[in-house]
């Protein structure tokens, strides 16, 4: 988990930043939909756009890089078996913020074994356990209160791991769900993380004038990516704050926010809870497939690779923004 004083820190940059979250580029978005021929809604093997040439010289702080050439293996997911376990004994109104004791461990515990991040079994029912909660909810489609009503404690001892989305795609990959508002991370075929996020939420919006000007509509995209650049610290634009953003598909980016609410409210980017992007920054690498379900292009697992865009960032590093 991320420490305190880091977090002061980046509330710091955000509230000098002007409180701005979302997705935040200082260009538009592309947000073209390649239509398939057969209108199913789906479509082979869609990769980011390529928007500038790949030799061109890195003009930001960060981590950069070129994607594997070497073709993904497609593998069938194993998925872990997690055993039912008792129901958690909240009390006739359940646990919510503020709780402590021993059924609030119980919950921190029984949520890490079905990979959420409650953050440390302290027994405390922080904010963190508040937003695993609310994964939790989102995952099972209960209503997405981050209070762990009877009803929550009730689903929580009697399911398992959480399906994948993408069964037959690559065995390391990253599956966001835009209806049901989570994403799931995978590793050698088994069931990593499982966040909260918040994604775009189909609103049409402007930048100013002074900071580049232009309007758009707030979409993230569904279809099959590539993880293809990723930035180390905060990254300032015209339209908000971004925390260790992980870009799949122009500017559109998996990264921490302060604001992870139960609905869709970002320009387009994947807000992950802020604490989380460091976790998200180092597991996911160059060329990890992330596959966006529930939007017009239904993702399909492919093996190329797709191509890195002009890098066009300018960085604010932790400790220069201070």
């Amino acid at each position: 988990m991320i420490s305190q004083a880091r977090t002061q820190l980046l509330l710091a940059v955000l509230a000098a930043a002007g409180g701005l979250v979302g997705c935040a580029e200082d260009r538009l978005v592309p947000l073209a939909y390649p239509q398939p021929a057969d209108g199913t809604g789906t479509t082979a093997a869609l990769v980011a756009p390529h928007l500038g040439p790949a030799s061109a010289p890195p003009t930001t702080r960060g981590t950069l890089g070129t994607l594997p050439t070497t073709e993904a293996t497609t593998a069938t997911t194993t998925v872990d078996a997690v055993a039912p376990a008792a129901v958690i004994d909240g009390g006739p109104k359940g646990l919510s913020t503020g709780a402590k004791g021993a059924a609030v461990t119980a919950l921190e515990q029984r949520l890490g074994a079905l990979r959420f991040s409650p953050g440390k079994a302290d027994g405390a029912y922080d904010r963190q356990l508040t937003m695993a909660v609310m994964a939790f909810q989102k995952q099972q489609d209960l209503p997405r209160t981050g209070r762990a009503d009877p009803a929550t404690l009730a689903r929580l001892a009697t399911t398992g791991l959480g399906a994948p989305m993408v069964a037959t795609g690559e065995p390391t990959r990253v599956e966001i769900d835009l209806k049901r508002q989570i994403v799931q991370f995978w590793k050698d075929a088994k069931l990593l993380r499982v966040l909260p996020v918040s994604t775009g939420n189909g609103a049409h919006y402007c930048v100013p004038a002074d900071k580049g000007g232009g309007c758009d509509t707030a979409i993230t995209p569904g279809g099959s990516y590539r993880a293809d650049r990723k930035i180390q610290g905060v990254r300032v634009s015209a339209l908000g704050t971004l925390y260790d953003p992980v870009y799949f598909y122009g500017g559109i980016a998996i990264h921490g926010s302060p604001s992870i609410p139960a609905t869709p409210a970002s320009h387009g980017c994947v807000r992950v809870p802020m604490w989380e992007s460091p976790w998200v920054y180092d597991n996911v690498n160059l060329g990890d497939p992330v596959y966006v379900v529930g939007g017009k292009i239904a993702p399909v697992p492919f093996g190329e690779a797709a191509p890195v865009e002009t890098p066009d960032e300018v960085t604010v590093p932790p400790a220069a923004a201070a």
